[in-house]
C-alpha cells in the first residue's frame, strides 16, 4: 500500500500511542487503510508476542482491535464530514469501551489481518467491529466504542 496510513495523518503530539502511534519507539506501530467500505491492517506479531508456544497473546489481540477501531473512528469521521484526513481541526479518538471475543487461538508466525466496518457514526462517538484473522480465519471478533477525545488530553509536546 502506497497512501499514507490513517494513524499517519496524527498531529506529532497525539502520536505516542503504544498500539499506533508512529513516534512510539517501543510501540507496534499499526497502520490503517481503507478498502472500500471496510478498513483493514496487517501486523506481523513478533516471537514475543507469545501467549503460550505458538500463539498470540491475547492482550495483543485486543490492543490491535482497539487501535484499529479508533483509527477507523478517525477516517470515518473526516469521511462523514467531506474532509481530507491531516486537516484542522484534528480529529482524534479515544476507546469508551472495548469488547473482544477471542474465537479461535491465533498462531504465531503468521501476518494477522485486522478488518473494521463503521456500524454507527455521530458527531462525537462512531462505533467500529472488527475481526482478527490469520491465515483467512478469523480469530478474534470486537467491538470498539470510540469517543473524540477530550481537549484536555490533547496537549501539545509530549504525552503528559
Amino acid at each position: 500500500m502506497n497512501k499514507k496510513s490513517f494513524q499517519e495523518y496524527y498531529p506529532d503530539e497525539l502520536s505516542y500511542c503504544y498500539g499506533c502511534g508512529r513516534l512510539n519507539e517501543h510501540g507496534l506501530k499499526l497502520k490503517s487503510y481503507w478498502d472500500g467500505e471496510e478498513t483493514v491492517a496487517i501486523f506481523h506479531p513478533r516471537p514475543y508476542h507469545i501467549a503460550i508456544p505458538g500463539y498470540v497473546y491475547g492482550g495483543l489481540i485486543a490492543s490491535l482491535i482497539d487501535c484499529h477501531g479508533t483509527g477507523t473512528a478517525a477516517a470515518a469521521s473526516y469521511r462523514e464530514e467531506g474532509r481530507e484526513m491531516g486537516t484542522d481541526p484534528p480529529l482524534r479518538f479515544v476507546t469508551a469501551s472495548l469488547q473482544v471475543d477471542y474465537v479461535r487461538p491465533t498462531p504465531l508466525g503468521v501476518p494477522l489481518e485486522v478488518r473494521g466496518r463503521v456500524k454507527e457514526i455521530t458527531s462525537r462517538k462512531v462505533v467500529v467491529s472488527a475481526t482478527v484473522s490469520a491465515g483467512g480465519e478469523v480469530c478474534a471478533r470486537g467491538q470498539v466504542v470510540a469517543v473524540q477525545m477530550p481537549e484536555h488530553m490533547m496537549a501539545k509536546g509530549k504525552p503528559i
